[in-house]
């Protein structure tokens, strides 16, 4: 018998191991851990962050606005502004267009 040849035994385990390593390594990029999957994650991090600093933006002016018209500081030109803005009025030297 010729001596080079593999056992059918020692295939089938070669053919398991590599089935195994494929299995792995597709775990690896597609899985629910794997590296696609964090590629995602990492995206989806950076538009919430942008969101969040957005939203602290909006809440910083909106604070800034509710202090201005505070009882412990009163800016008359903001609540002159809004009181025309809310309630839709005009001083009588303004004109305002149509």
């Amino acid at each position: 018998m010729n001596q080079n040849r593999l056992s059918l035994g020692a295939v089938v385990f070669v053919a398991l191991m590599i089935l195994l390593g494929l299995y792995f390594a597709f775990a690896a990029v597609q899985g629910p851990s794997g590296i696609l999957r964090r590629v995602q994650l990492e995206a989806e991090t950076r538009t919430l962050e942008a969101e969040r600093d957005r939203l602290q933006g909006e809440v910083d002016r909106m604070t800034n606005l509710t202090q201005r018209l505070s009882d412990d500081y009163l800016d008359l030109d903001l609540l002159d502004e809004r009181a025309r803005q809310v309630l839709g009025l005009a001083r009588a030297d303004e004109i305002v267009p149509p």
